[in-house]
């Protein structure tokens, strides 16, 4: 009786034992891998990221600029560490990916972030728009919309969105079969940067997959908007074919009846 408890106890230690292992290599493997894959989508948002510091030589002006290209892969990377840091669920993740995917409307344009910090005399950068220009391959864009805070005056640090169009008049994708897209804002923009002249950025979207957003949950109510949309437009244009169509009818039958009463005399 006395072995048996004494082998019970043995067994109880043993799983305790195996229990606390498990619960200590758990404890530690799983931070490493959050902070590793933390750091692999910090790196990827990266070097998605292009920035300059101007200086009109003076001391008077002081001027930080950092543009970030919304490619599939930085997009990708940044759902990651959102969901990684606000530890959010599967269905979490996926609301904030399509929240995110709507507003860039990157089935319409091409999404950029631009920030500037201002030390020192304001900047006024209005009309905004004017100053940009994005060179796609040999095609050269303008903005199709942009964050109208950056039209006054400047002093400090101020973020916000500019969209090129992603299709030519003809339906085709500006970014088909191109290699790198070049952002020039120009040198005029601010004191410190008449220095230096024009401002270009430059990314490699070679290696990018557009094609990787279209998975997913996130992507699926997209396209169910999408598609919505399309099918309000073609009931849009029906109803208007219709109306054409109907006023030609009316017509027709004005004209065979006036036909028929000229035969009848």
């Amino acid at each position: 009786m006395e072995d048996l408890r004494n082998n019970s106890t043995k067994i109880r230690n043993l799983v305790f034992c195996a229990v606390i292992m498990v619960l200590c290599v758990s404890g530690y493997a799983l931070p490493a891998f959050s902070a590793s894959t933390t750091r692999i989508d910090e790196r990827i948002m990266n070097s998605w990221v292009r920035s300059g510091e101007f200086s009109d030589g003076s001391g008077a002006q002081f001027v930080v600029i950092r543009v970030t290209y919304y490619a599939a892969e930085y997009i990708e990377a940044l759902v990651r560490s959102e969901a990684e840091r606000n530890l959010w669920t599967r269905d979490e993740e996926e609301r904030y990916k399509f929240n995110l995917l709507r507003t860039l409307n990157l089935d319409e344009n091409i999404a950029f972030h631009v920030e500037f910090d201002i030390t020192g005399m304001p900047a006024y950068l209005q009309p905004f728009d004017r100053h940009l220009k994005l060179y796609v391959g040999r095609t050269v864009l303008e903005p199709s919309d942009y964050d109208r805070r950056f039209n006054f005056r400047l002093q400090g640090r101020r973020d916000g969105m500019v969209w090129f169009p992603r299709f030519d008049d003809s339906g085709r994708n500006h970014l088909e079969g191109v290699r790198d897209l070049r952002l020039v804002i120009s040198g005029s923009i601010t004191q410190a940067t008449t220095r230096t002249g024009d401002v270009r950025f430059v990314w490699d979207i070679s290696g990018d997959d557009p094609t990787a957003l279209r998975a997913g949950a996130a992507a699926d109510r997209l396209e169910l908007e999408r598609l919505s949309r399309r099918i309000n437009r073609l009931h849009a244009e029906r109803d208007a074919l219709q109306e054409q169509i109907d006023a030609i009818d009316r017509e027709l039958a004005e004209v065979n009846s006036r036909v028929d009463e000229l035969r009848t005399r």
